[in-house]
């Protein structure tokens, strides 16, 4: 007799469901009739033996037992008041004896009030909800589908009725048949290839060198994970006619609960509560307040008095507390079989994404941080940082109008020293790295999909044809036609309307872009007169760093900016997106999902992009200032350059904005939640301890967002556009956001696991539209790191500085010895008496030499005031100026044959992936064939028993 693993583990014993319909997964028996390994066969008389034996003190009655499996009473006829359970919080096990099954299923919140029907649905609504007809009418045709249905009151508000669904096996079988469910019919086989004595020798004394190196930490210990059948069987979809060909051992846990789940939902979005073509499914009742909230429940508490290392997981959701939303298992791999298991493919899908990325940053953050500490040990070897901290004769002209004062050049020496950190030699290799990097991860994600989908049995899955969105039928219904498809008829959207409405929301997403560069405009006029505000303030620090402390300010102050922003722009693309009326949900949610990403994306990286590619770049020279509206003087990068700028504006965003996000998305469930126990708390009293069913549990925590994983995808692909589009000005991002996804994960998991309700599992082939997305991300990083490094960086006048007009001119040599005199080269002179009268500063600078300055420097390469064309462009402009276009050319180019190379060499399939894909659709076709020849030799052996002659051979 065959024995399978009823998914929890133990501690090292695994519960068995022997075949014969004795169900044992309410009692979680330790029985250790089997070691650890491969599952063997097991003698039925010696599993009774081993509960006979465990049951000396504990009255369990067989009898009942058996019953498990009978089919359930239909009780919705009677609305029951909610009466306070037993379970708690802390233990689902019990621990009083003489208990029988049923009895402890009345206790777990898990089952119908006879203990024997598995709740697989929750839908809650009001009795004083005036949408009684509809409800009536949708439950009466539940019940006419198989359904089993059950009331029960809340205990906190008698108004709240929870109705309870149960999917008997005869209903599940037939839809799952339907919805082509793939289930296991056959353990796989796994063939070692053949191995030469030469290479068994080899890995024997590898196998000896690893006993000394410690097992692997990030590996979850399999003892604690149960063994998931399914990813061990040959799949295929469920078959009435073929029902014997399939392993079933128990069939109330053949369907996992969130398939059971899945089943029910696709049975409620085809129920009619009204008279009418389009009067169907629970997503209208949801939508016109019928029901207040549908959900599928979780299997049970998260927490247990006992360790899961001594006696085991209570259920799946314990298990994955334990083993992945825990805080003390941030180290380990992620186990994306549970998740996939318990939340449906696509959430497990999401943490695939998310674990991968997270992997791929640690070569980034390893580079990135390489290219920092190069920097670093490099800092007292730079001639340009050198000549700047001992520049103490060269003085700097004002950076603002009146109040700023003369310089000394030498005064912005821990500038130029930080900007050495980040921008040094390293610097380019870095951004080609990270160009390369971005398509590499996209490449082989695509491998890792792959796989995944090949162990999910998603490679031969395709969505079901989509329903319409009610919206589109309301709007619609009176012009149809056929739908090539399905062939029936369904509303029908004039081209030229669609048309009409895509333009419309395409002028309102330029009108929010145009909102975008208006708040840019507001910090660049902050930023201007701030300037001239600091320069004279009292404090000697400020006085002294005002461009710093106008840079923060600005940051800060445009963080809340884009905070707030960020609101508007949800309301305007859900406006805009239900002003075009998708046809289906999934066009509604690419359409959205394309507009806040824009959206967001813009008003996230649009004052990045000034303080990189406009700042200091059209500000004209002292004594003929460019202005705006003729009174605001442009602002001018620190003497040391404006990359710190764009540093101070990566870090600063960067970190705040993990931060808030990190708050948010678990801050508010927790707060929320803590706020629905205070009142639950408030209302009943504190002096008894109320334990509640855990549908009354589930519906108190949050609802998972409306727009689904969204929030989540956007928050990580805004990141990885920070990571990689300015990386060449802050090469420490990739290390921030690997920091931050390690603790995004498990975020991410405490959210699932304990504070939302469950959500219904679904499932996906990919990560849909955020794939085109980061393609686009990685194309334009290439651009924007090309004109980083070419613009914002000084490493192009250095190179032609290095190459034509330093000591080493025309050697080809391009040391550090080769820099001498580059900051007096990159410097022009300009007549202090050639300022317009509203720049003229203050002071005369007589406190630097006791007298009037006649002259003062400031970054440009412009001739002297007393050459033929006084200030005008330098050769070394011209050549800087032809450097960099060409650096540009030539970087692009070669990255995006690098990127192209790399996305031809690298096949979208492994090959191992491919062959394991080819033997098995030949073994499934081998074993359909002899499943088939031993069900038909065995009927003729019953035909020859019985006496029945058949003439033919073969049916």
């Amino acid at each position: 007799m065959e024995a399978s693993s009823s998914g929890i583990t133990n501690g090292k014993t695994k519960v068995f469901h022997p075949e014969g319909g004795v169900d044992l997964q309410g009692y979680q028996l330790d029985m250790q009739i089997l070691p650890d390994g491969p599952k063997s066969d097991v003698d039925f008389s010696e599993i009774l033996n081993a509960i006979q034996e465990m049951a000396k003190d504990v009255n369990i009655l067989f009898d009942e037992l058996e019953a498990v499996s009978s089919p359930c009473k239909d009780d919705d006829s009677l609305l029951h008041p909610g009466n306070l359970t037993s379970t708690s919080d802390d233990a689902s096990r019990l621990e009083a004896g003489g208990e029988t099954v049923p009895e402890r299923n009345k206790s777990n919140g898990l089952y119908f009030r006879d203990g024997k029907c598995r709740i697989d649905y929750i839908l809650v609504y009001r009795k004083s909800n005036p949408q009684t007809e509809k409800r009536e009418v949708f439950e009466r045709n539940i019940r006419a589908e198989g359904l089993q249905m059950e009331k029960e009151s809340s205990l906190i508000n008698s108004d709240i009725i929870f109705v309870k669904l149960h999917a008997p096996w005869e209903v599940l079988g037939r839809y799952a048949e339907q919805m082509n469910v793939r289930m296991p019919f056959r353990r796989k086989i796994y063939y070692l290839p053949r191995r030469y004595k030469f290479m068994s020798r080899i890995d024997k004394q590898i196998s000896r060198f690893r006993r000394w190196l410690p097992k692997k930490p990030m590996r979850l210990d399999k003892e604690t994970l149960p063994d998931l059948e399914e990813n061990d069987c040959y799949t295929a979809p469920f078959s009435q006619q073929r029902i014997h060909h399939f392993i079933i051992h128990n069939k109330e846990t053949f369907f996992n609960n969130a398939t059971r789940s899945r089943i029910v939902h696709h049975i409620l979005q085809r129920i009619k509560y009204e008279e009418g073509k389009n009067k169907i499914g629970l997503n209208r009742l949801l939508t016109n307040g019928s029901y207040e909230a549908a959900f599928p429940l979780h299997e049970g508490s998260y927490r247990s008095k006992n360790s899961i290392r001594t006696h085991g997981a209570e259920n799946h959701r314990h298990l994955l507390y334990e083993c992945w939303a825990s805080w003390g298992v941030w180290y380990k791999y992620q186990p994306l079989d549970l998740v996939r298991r318990y939340f449906g493919e696509k959430i497990g899908l999401y943490f695939a994404w998310l674990g991968w990325y997270t992997g791929m940053l640690f070569p980034a953050a390893f580079i990135g941080l390489f290219v920092f500490l190069y920097g670093v040990t490099t800092l007292d070897h730079s001639q340009v940082s050198k000549e700047v901290c001992q520049a103490t004769d060269i003085i700097m002209c004002p950076v603002c109008d009146k109040y700023c004062p003369f310089m000394r050049l030498s005064d912005s020496c821990v500038y130029a020293k930080v900007t050495h950190l980040f921008d040094n030699g390293a610097t380019v290799f870095f951004a080609v790295f990270m160009a390369v990097w971005a398509t590499v991860f996209l490449e082989f994600w695509k491998r890792r999909r792959a796989v995944i989908a090949y162990d999910w049995d998603l490679i031969d899955w395709e969505e079901e044809e989509e329903e319409i969105r009610p919206q589109f039928e309301a709007k619609y219904s009176k012009k149809e036609r056929m739908n090539p498809i399905s062939g029936k008829p369904e509303p029908y959207q004039a081209f030229t309307d669609k048309c009409s409405r895509l333009i419309v929301s395409a002028s309102g997403i330029f009108f929010m872009i145009c909102v975008v560069i208006a708040a840019v405009f507001g910090i660049v006029i902050y930023r201007v007169v701030t300037v001239s505000t600091f320069a004279a303030f009292k404090w000697a620090l400020i006085r002294n760093n005002s461009q710093v402390a106008t840079t923060g300010t600005a940051v800060c102050i445009n963080f809340c900016i884009i905070m707030l922003l960020n609101v508007l722009y949800e309301k305007v693309a859900l406006l805009l997106t239900n002003l075009e009326q998708p046809r289906t949900e999934s066009e509604w949610e690419n359409s959205f999902t394309l507009k806040m990403f824009l959206f967001q994306f813009v008003n996230l990286n649009s004052s990045t992009f000034y303080i990189a590619f406009f700042l200091g770049r059209f500000t004209g020279h002292p004594g003929a200032y460019l202005r705006l509206i003729n009174r605001w003087r442009l602002e001018e990068c620190h003497p040391s350059g404006c990359l710190i700028d764009l540093c101070m504006q990566m870090g600063i965003i960067m970190v705040l904005k993990q931060t808030w996000n990190n708050f948010m998305e678990l801050g508010y469930p927790l707060i929320q939640n803590w706020w629905t126990r205070r009142k639950v708390r408030q209302e009943h009293g504190s002096e008894r301890k109320i334990s509640f069913p855990q549908w009354e549990k589930d519906y108190n925590l949050q609802p998972m967002n409306a727009y689904g994983l969204f929030d989540e995808y956007l928050e990580m692909i805004l990141q990885f556009g920070f990571t990689t589009i300015f990386v060449a000005a802050f090469p420490l991002a990739p290390l921030l956001a690997l920091l931050n996804n390690i603790i995004e994960i498990r975020l991410d998991a405490y959210k699932f696991v304990t504070q939302w309700r469950r959500p219904l599992a679904s499932r996906a082939k990919d990560i849909g539209i955020w794939y085109g997305i980061l393609e686009g991300i990685g194309i334009l990083s290439v651009i924007t790191n090309a004109f980083v490094i070419a613009i914002t960086s000084d490493f192009i006048p250095r190179l032609v500085y290095a190459y034509k007009y330093g000591p080493c001119a025309g050697q080809g040599e391009a040391g550090q010895k080769c820099m001498v005199g580059y900051v007096n080269a990159s410097l022009s002179v300009f007549q202090i008496s050639d300022f317009e009268n509203r720049s003229e500063p203050e002071s005369d600078g007589s406190e630097f030499s006791g007298t009037p300055l006649k002259y003062c420097r400031y970054r440009d390469y412009r001739d002297p005031p007393h050459s033929l064309v006084p200030y005008g462009y330098t050769l070394q402009f011209w050549h800087v100026l032809a450097a960099r276009l060409a650096f540009i050319i030539v970087f692009e180019h070669l990255v995006f044959c690098i990127k192209h190379l790399i996305s031809y060499l690298i096949p979208d399939l492994p090959k191992d992936l491919r062959d394991r894909m080819r033997r098995e659709k030949y073994l499934i076709q081998e074993m359909m064939y002899e499943a088939e020849l031993e069900r038909l030799q065995k009927e003729r052996k019953e035909r020859k028993k019985n006496g029945k002659a058949h003439h033919n051979e073969w049916p």
